[in-house]
């Protein structure tokens, strides 16, 4: 049985596409097919065939076969602002039902797919519907990255605690140190291991220029997600 991982960050800026991009390398490298997905970007660049979001790019790279774009990132707007906003002035609205059909593609293709948000959990998609709603529709496990910095206990503890309420399974949190002058950093991460109801999956240290190959080693010596195929192929408690 494949897995499914949503990932979610405390906020924007936490280095979830590095996260994400560096998991599925380290899965890939490690025998398992992997598949990576950002349901909904906003933020276009010029891409090989049209628009792209950068975040998506360099997800369908990381994969282990290069699906088409659309499936990659079933939705996308021009202006990096909010999704929802954007898709608000673009007089659209976000159909959920493309993001399952481009899910249960690459959930066929792939024995662990990982999607990644935008900014954080509770990011709208318009007035009634949130990014949250998503582990749920696509039947998701969810891994939350951190950003370690001065905040990060009350937004990761918010973070979880929403995740709970839904009834999701948090199979884990990767801490990114986004600061490198956070002050207690390890008090810091002891106290999140304390009160996270999830393992810590590892922890990426301060990165000048953070590269996928250098992130993707740091989680591989944590054994995140205890990388090995059967592990992974198989869902767990």
């Amino acid at each position: 049985m494949s897995r499914s991982f949503f990932v979610t960050g405390t906020d924007t800026g936490v280095g979830k596409t590095l996260v994400t991009a560096a998991l599925l390398r380290r899965l890939r490298e490690s025998g398992v097919t992997v598949a990576g997905m950002k349901p909904v970007a906003a933020g276009a660049v010029a891409g090989p065939a049209g628009p792209a979001n950068e975040d998506a790019l360099l997800l369908q790279s990381e994969s282990s076969i290069r699906h088409p774009y659309a499936l990659v990132n079933p939705w996308l707007f021009e202006p990096a602002i909010a999704p929802h906003i954007a898709a608000a002035e673009a007089g659209l609205v976000i159909d959920t039902d493309r993001i399952v059909k481009a899910h249960e593609i690459l959930r066929a293709s792939a024995d662990v797919v990982l999607a990644e948000g935008a900014g954080g959990f509770l990011v709208p998609l318009d007035a009634h519907r949130s990014f949250a709603d998503l582990p749920g529709l696509l039947e998701m496990e969810v891994l939350l990255v951190v950003g370690l910095r001065l905040g990060c206990l009350n937004h990761a503890l918010l973070t979880a605690g929403a995740i709970a309420a839904r009834g999701y399974r948090l199979a884990g949190w990767i801490g990114n140190c986004v600061d490198p002058a956070f002050a207690r950093r390890d008090a810091n991460i002891a106290t999140l291991t304390e009160m996270i109801a999830a393992p810590c999956l590892g922890i990426v240290p301060w990165l000048l220029d953070p590269g996928v190959g250098e992130a993707a080693s740091v989680l591989a010596r944590a054994a995140v997600l205890r990388l090995d195929v059967a592990s992974l192929t198989m869902r767990g408690p």
